[in-house]
């Protein structure tokens, strides 16, 4: 029974990938029209002061919705023939019993590949994207004219990190899906710089002048939140990027000893 339901979840992990792999033009161009539309309606809801939209006003928007799609272009580029890349010359990930394969071994070992829960992280990865890109919407105006120095300074920072973190998960995604051995440290060292970027917004944001309390209250309990989204990731993923057999088979080219 319990064989029978790990197959059945296996095939479902298969057409999902399948479905993803066939589906990222889909998804590139579907992107680009619900982001385009949701970063006019938040420009025509934003209080300008009576001005029309200016380059620098609609500026944060079009890197909003442009970054991840161009990270992803070029990361498929890069990435074209990802499982061909050169493994590191010093392992990093020294948990278990492991024997180094060849890559003809590795490729016909049945754990090869980006299916079962290898799926789940790249939705998680994939899904980022809007996620993050929702929370900026929803928390930060369209801005136009002169404004106090700290929402200046806020604008700025919340902007760079959505754009940043977007563009590099997005990059991430595609270094898993083609299989890039350097994947695993890569998202190690994204989610590094996330939690990094968070305690630079809060402390740049915080030493700005005059900055109104409720502001710096609701700061701080949405980069908290950011901070906790990252560590349950961290939590849920890295021991099975570290361990999982699918892993090492598929990024790090060892079965188990």
């Amino acid at each position: 029974m319990f064989v029978a339901v790990g197959q059945r979840l296996h095939s479902k992990s298969v057409a999902m990938l399948l479905s993803i792999e066939d589906g990222l033009p889909r998804i590139m161009g579907g992107w680009l029209v619900v982001a385009l539309l949701a970063s006019a309606l938040r420009i025509a809801t934003s209080p300008l002061q009576g001005r029309a939209p200016e380059l620098a006003t609609m500026a944060p928007y079009v890197l909003l919705v442009a970054a991840p799609v161009l990270s992803m272009m070029l990361a498929l580029r890069w990435f074209a023939d990802g499982d061909n890349h050169a493994q590191p010359a010093t392992r990093l990930a020294v948990v278990g019993r492991w024997r180094t394969v060849s890559p003809v071994v590795a490729r016909r070992h049945r754990y090869y590949g980006t299916s079962g829960f290898m799926v789940s992280l790249l939705v998680g990865m994939l899904l980022n994207v809007p996620i993050r890109a929702l929370e900026y919407l929803a928390t930060m105006p369209a801005i136009a004219g002169p404004v106090p120095p700290w929402m200046a300074t806020l604008h700025t920072m919340m902007t760079l990190d959505v754009v940043l973190m977007s563009s590099l998960y997005a990059i991430a995604f595609v270094a898993a899906l083609r299989r890039v051995p350097l994947f695993p440290r890569l998202l190690a060292a994204i989610w590094a710089l996330d939690l990094a970027m968070q305690m630079f917004i809060a402390e740049r944001v915080a030493g700005t002048p005059n900055l109104p309390a409720p502001v710096g209250a609701a700061l701080h309990q949405f980069l908290d939140g950011n901070v906790h989204k990252v560590l349950i990731s961290v939590a849920l993923w890295l021991p099975y990027l570290l361990m999982s057999k699918r892993v090492n088979v598929t990024y790090r080219q060892r079965v188990p000893a």
